[in-house]
């Protein structure tokens, strides 16, 4: 089905012609459209954006509503450019991120800019706070680009030149916008207006070719006969003129409102704070920022706006009311969700399901022909592509259409899809940031040759052409030159601190021997577990059922989009545990990449046949952690979980171990506690370990005797060697997850010098959104300092401290009152790693 086909269903609408008429009509230039719910103003929109040959402006009332309908535009509109216009900043301009941009922001925003002075038929997408901050001029951005074409004469010189008035940063290789560098007759420059670099190739004066390439592999990613070079246009200049967005645009461009009261209230206090911030922090950002317009109101007096909304702001006779409902919250109740369906597609209403994921169709499908045999019906339902997906579903009763989304049936997390930064550098090798970061005299590994000393930059003539190298000196001043083609051979060392490699000599064959005989003594230390393995491979096990409904209903209420390789892994191991010999399977995957969820689901279909669980953690507060998650997936179904720890009594552990010895427990999670001799399964089908390295010898010894006929399913975010290498030699099977959730927010590091005033910020701004804060101090001796220094800057924080030096039980008592939110602030050593 064609993307134009969701469009099209709203230019069919029996108010559409009329809105057509009225916005070519000059005397009608306010207009209102009400009870437009859900994702059927997105579609409106784009049906209506489709028919006229504006520029169309979207502006909601913050930034995740806009983002939002932005996603649904590029879902399901048929636009020539859908672009998102963002504010500059990380963060609020008056939060303690405020004057911090962000690259990729710039880009968006450099991007907008570009597209509108082109003239072409643009739809833009934004929200209050990026409107507050000013643009340069159309003049200005004219005379700010570089446009450079393959054959023309311009020279090095004199790219050069212009990219150092536009105050572009030299540097030895580019990877973040803003930057050049210049190699022989090769320029890469970083625009602001790409997400890629570019790499200029000149042939003496002339322009030869232009490629963009990814700064990670430096791989070439494709041509271009014509390109353009912005610098960052958010750079304060006093020779700029600087407009408010809406005098940018052009005069025809259709302005489209949800909530226009609440926009313009955003828009005067934002301002305010935004004057309040400045004067406060005497920054320079000032003439990006419209300190002396609070009449924004006024200047969509001369546009065609449309309201889209329950509450109007401008006086208008031009109404068209709809009749439309949000998608009913079927709180994952299915027989719930049959009924509706049932009801409307009687009523022969068309009933579309909005989702991306194969196997949540899959899910959802078998769930409704359960119910159709169930009833004795027949509801057939419709699917969207995968590229086809709104944010909330709704049912518009004209049109006799139900929109539902599969994340609003299970009560799936929704996470809506920016312009993914390119600017992340790649983990398994060294990263131009990392290495424009070495200092001579850093130690770096190369795979062939080993570690070596970092000697710097140095450009060496290969076959008559000149070329930049990586100086590597060995043992007796060996060097090696590595060219930067070949960065992904090279990696930053690691190891302990304080502590200096051996450096062997260049082609002794040293290094070989250290890799042959680490290899080898893997290979014995795996030896001694083969048998023990073999011996289990020999066990028969238990068969478990194929997935049941309840299997299905599970998997597809967990809020989050399954990622490939975690869709991967649950499919693994729910196969091994289908066979009939034990499961021995370990999944590897990062903290937050959804190891728990397979465990959960892998305890599930053990427990619908009748077998119990043991859980077994390396730590206590581990233990409540997990007994709150499994508890919380699996409280709408039969099942009970327990746990086992020193946080319960004698009387309360007694108890636990009485219900498990009769088959009243189905899951129990606990430490070490759980393979004492008092406690007795009734019938023991799965162990799951997490963590298996942090377990000692004499628990290891006891899960052998255990793990003989049991499925088992290890989890593990750092595995050690043994683990590691006795899963790639076979003998455990392994899966892998390290595909990051969609959207997962980036990690954000920054570095500065202590301050007073940012710690202050920092803490009040995380307080302030309900958050919370480690603080690690790693000495022992002042740490009560640390915790009234931030008494006196945050005197509302409430605080609490852990170091290694106190006793196991108080440690415990403070870590859980962070967790259940009775600390804002954790001053701690680095004890909090384990």
């Amino acid at each position: 089905m064609k993307k134009l086909k969701r469009t099209e269903i709203y230019q069919k609408h029996t108010h559409f012609e009329s809105i057509i008429k009225r916005i070519g009509n000059a005397n009608a230039d306010k207009l209102q459209i009400k009870n437009l719910l859900a994702s059927s103003k997105s579609l409106l929109v784009a049906a209506v954006g489709q028919k006229t040959p504006n520029t169309h402006l979207v502006i909601l009332p913050d930034k995740e509503k806009a983002a939002y309908f932005f996603n649904d535009l590029q879902n399901v509109g048929n636009f020539p450019e859908i672009l998102f216009f963002p504010s500059s900043f990380k963060g609020s301009i008056t939060q303690f991120l405020g004057g911090k941009m962000d690259s990729t922001n710039i880009i968006l925003r450099t991007e907008t800019l570009n597209k509108l002075v082109s003239g072409q038929k643009n739809m833009i997408v934004s929200y209050p706070e990026a409107l507050l901050e000013k643009v340069v001029s159309q003049n200005d951005l004219s005379e700010n680009t570089l446009t450079l074409k393959v054959g023309e004469s311009l020279g090095i010189d004199f790219v050069v030149d212009i990219l150092v008035a536009y105050h572009f940063t030299r540097v030895d290789f580019v990877y973040e916008p803003g930057q050049y560098s210049v190699r022989g007759g090769i320029i890469d420059i970083f625009s602001f207006s790409n997400d890629y670099p570019y790499r200029i190739d000149f042939f003496g004066d002339d322009l030869d070719s232009i490629r963009t390439f990814d700064v990670r592999t430096q791989l070439s990613i494709a041509r271009f006969d014509k390109v353009v070079v912005i610098p960052n246009l958010q750079i304060d200049s006093d020779d700029k003129k600087y407009l408010n967005f809406f005098e940018f645009i052009s005069s025809d461009t259709i302005i489209w409102t949800e909530d226009t009261p609440f926009i313009f209230d955003q828009l005067d206090q934002l301002l305010g704070e935004a004057e309040k911030y400045l004067k406060e922090n005497n920054t320079k950002i000032i003439k990006s920022i419209p300190v002396n317009e609070k009449n924004t109101q006024k200047l969509l007096a001369n546009f065609t706006v449309i309201e889209i909304a329950s509450q109007s702001f401008f006086d208008s006779s031009n109404n068209f009311i709809f009749d439309t409902t949000h998608q009913p919250n079927f709180s994952k109740n299915f027989g719930l969700l049959y009924d509706d369906l049932l009801s409307h597609t009687e009523k022969d209403y068309r009933v579309v399901v909005f989702s991306e994921n194969e196997k949540q169709k899959e899910r959802l499908q078998n769930i409704i022909e359960s119910k159709n045999k169930e009833k004795e019906q027949q509801i057939i339902i419709e699917y969207s592509s995968n590229e086809e997906l709104i944010h909330e579903g709704f049912i518009d009763h004209d049109l006799q259409i139900c929109y539902y989304t599969d994340h609003q049936i299970f009560e799936r997390y929704h996470k809506f899809k920016l312009k993914n930064s390119n600017l992340q550098s790649a983990k398994e090798h060294i990263s131009l940031q990392e290495l424009n970061s070495l200092s001579p005299g850093d130690y770096v590994v190369h795979i062939d040759h080993g570690i070596g000393q970092f000697g710097g930059l140095e450009k060496i003539m290969v076959n008559g052409k000149s070329q930049e190298t990586i100086r590597l000196i060995y043992k007796d001043k060996d060097l090696l030159h590595v060219s930067i083609h070949s960065l992904h051979r090279i990696s930053k060392y690691k190891g302990k601190d304080g502590i200096p490699p051996k450096i062997y000599k260049l082609g002794s064959g040293a290094w070989q021997k250290v890799k042959q005989k680490t290899k080898k003594k893997i290979k014995d230390i795996a030896a001694e577990l083969i048998l023990l393995y073999a011996k289990r491979k020999e066990e028969k096990g238990f068969s478990y059922s194929p997935d049941s409904y309840l299997q299905h209903e599970l998997e597809a209420s967990f809020v989050f989009e399954d990622t490939p390789d975690q869709n991967t892994a649950s499919v693994a191991v729910k196969q091994d545990m289908e066979r009939a010999e034990p499961m021995d399977r370990l999944v590897c995957g990062d903290v937050g990449f959804g190891k728990t969820e397979i465990a959960i689901r892998a305890a599930f279909k053990a427990v619908a046949d009748s077998k119990q669980v043991a859980i077994l953690v390396p730590t206590t507060i581990l233990a409540l952690q997990h007994y709150k998650t499994f508890s919380d997936r699996l409280k709408d179904f039969p099942c009970t979980v327990d746990y086992l720890s020193r946080l319960k009594n004698s009387k309360a552990q007694r108890e636990t171990v009485n219900k498990l010895k009769e088959g009243n427990v189905d899951i129990l999670i606990g430490t070490h506690r759980i393979v004492g001799k008092d406690v007795v399964f009734k019938d023991l089908g799965l162990l799951i370990i997490d963590e298996e390295q942090k377990f000692g010898v004499g628990i290891k010894e006891k899960l052998k005797k255990i793990k003989l006929n049991v499925d088992t399913l290890t989890l593990t975010a750092t595995p050690i060697p043994r683990t590691l290498q006795f899963s790639l030699m076979g003998a455990r099977d392994l899966s892998i997850i390290k595909t990051p959730p969609p959207n997962r927010y980036p990690i954000i590091t920054e570095m500065h010098s202590f301050s007073e005033d940012l710690i202050r910020q920092a803490i009040n701004y995380e307080v302030g959104r309900n958050g919370q804060v480690f603080f690690i101090h790693n000495r022992v001796q002042n740490i009560r300092e640390v915790e009234a220094l931030i008494n006196r800057l945050n005197p509302e924080a409430r605080t609490a401290v852990v170091h290694g030096q106190m006793e196991g039980a108080k440690i415990e008592k403070i870590m859980l009152g962070f967790i259940n939110e009775e600390y804002d602030v954790l001053i701690a050593t680095t004890i909090i790693e384990s």
